[in-house]
């Protein structure tokens, strides 16, 4: 029996980045189905978040994923550009957000589809792979096509219903709380959270316990 599970994911998160290759390779040699749900990144949620928070939390999280991704042997780099508009020096977010709401909003869309973990599997690489300028010429439309998404037709529904996607995407953050968790990347299965590329071994070990069989 196919088992369901939910991830919840940031196109901004480099640990949503990190773990989601290894989920998607899960569904690929496992019989499960893992539903992405697209939330807005913590800058957006809580502007204040950065400049509140201890100094050394930035710091200490770029060090880490550079260091999880050698680990990991996942290719990754600074974004260019990221995905946050943001004054490293002050932490200060910009009040203008370009890429995180088309890209989240284009998430959802995938989704919708039943193709989110596949569209933000092969969109986060090109973010956190090294692709300089990954939202300027075919980036985003060949990350969409190896997803077996068209990305005219995604932007094209971002544009005719925002309020639709940011609803649902509102929603998936209320269930990510209701879930017990309120970060990404967290799979939650039967309503329990999983939060961090970290505990995904922990993850299959519950799944396998609940009957998870190679396909």
């Amino acid at each position: 029996m196919t088992l369901h599970a939910d991830l919840y994911w940031s196109f901004r998160s480099p640990y949503s980045y990190l773990a989601t290759r290894r989920y998607r390779a899960l569904t690929e040699s496992h019989d499960i189905d893992i539903a992405l749900r697209p939330v807005y990144p913590l800058a957006i949620r809580e502007p204040d978040f950065f400049e509140r928070n201890h100094p050394n939390w930035l710091r200490y999280t770029l060090v880490d994923v550079m260091r999880l991704s050698q680990f990991l042997k996942i290719p990754m780099a600074p974004p260019r550009p990221d995905p946050i508009v943001q004054d490293m020096a002050t932490r200060k977010i910009a009040e203008d957000q370009p890429y995180a709401y088309r890209l989240t909003r284009l998430g959802q869309a995938a989704a919708r589809r039943g193709k989110g973990l596949a569209f933000a599997d092969e969109v986060s690489q090109i973010i956190w792979g090294g692709t300089e300028n990954w939202h300027e010429g075919d980036h985003l439309k060949d990350a969409a096509a190896r997803a077996s998404l068209d990305l005219a037709e995604l932007d094209a529904e971002t544009l005719a219903e925002p309020d639709a996607l940011d609803a649902e995407i509102a929603a998936n953050q209320e269930a990510l709380e209701a879930a017990g968790h309120w970060g990404v990347p967290t799979l939650v299965f039967e309503g329990e959270p999983f939060f961090g590329q970290d505990r995904i071994d922990v993850a299959i070990w519950r799944l396998k316990q609940k009957g998870l069989e190679e396909r």
